[in-house]
């Protein structure tokens, strides 16, 4: 039996359907550069969001900047000590010459000895001195936001309540 011309029209455009989606996945999957430009778009984005999400406002980083300048007002002296144990430190990790180790070798080595101890400790206590100030800015930010928050839903009340009393 033959079929209804129709019934055959339809069946032609319902393969030629599903043939064009074929050679779109096909495509698809043997355009290996528009997938790469995809993924890394995809991991970029991803990236960016996870950046801005732990990146301080402007705000924040003024105000840190400022407390900062406050601590090395208030402990000048800390500040140039700190400042020339780096120095130091620069100075003993540059290699030295032959007439250095023939001179003072022993004694160098000593004191270099000495020096790495005593700047590994004070870098231990920067780093201390860091994660504390970084703990404070991040409480300020959490308190900062729960107040913000907290005027927004009493923001929020207010606008509800207003728009009940309005007739």
């Amino acid at each position: 039996m033959a079929q209804e011309p129709d019934a055959i029209r339809d069946e032609i455009e319902d393969t030629r359907e599903r043939m064009s989606e074929t050679v779109g996945a096909l495509s698809y999957k043997t355009d290996v550069k528009s997938r790469m430009k995809n993924a890394v778009s995809s991991q970029k984005d991803k990236l960016m969001g996870t950046v801005s999400d732990k990146t301080p406002d402007p705000g924040q980083v003024k105000e840190k900047a400022k407390q900062g300048v406050g601590i090395a007002k208030e402990n000048p002296l800390a500040l140039a000590v700190g400042g020339l144990a780096l120095g130091f430190l620069g100075g003993l990790l540059a290699p030295s010459t032959r007439m250095e180790d023939e001179k003072i070798g022993d004694v160098s080595d000593k004191v270099t000895d000495t020096i790495k101890e005593t700047g590994q400790e004070a870098m231990e206590r920067g780093k201390s001195v860091a994660q504390e100030a970084v703990g404070a800015a991040e409480e300020s930010g959490k308190q900062e936001a729960q107040k913000l928050g907290e005027g927004l839903k009493e923001r929020v009340q207010e606008t509800q309540a207003e728009t009940v009393q309005q007739p």
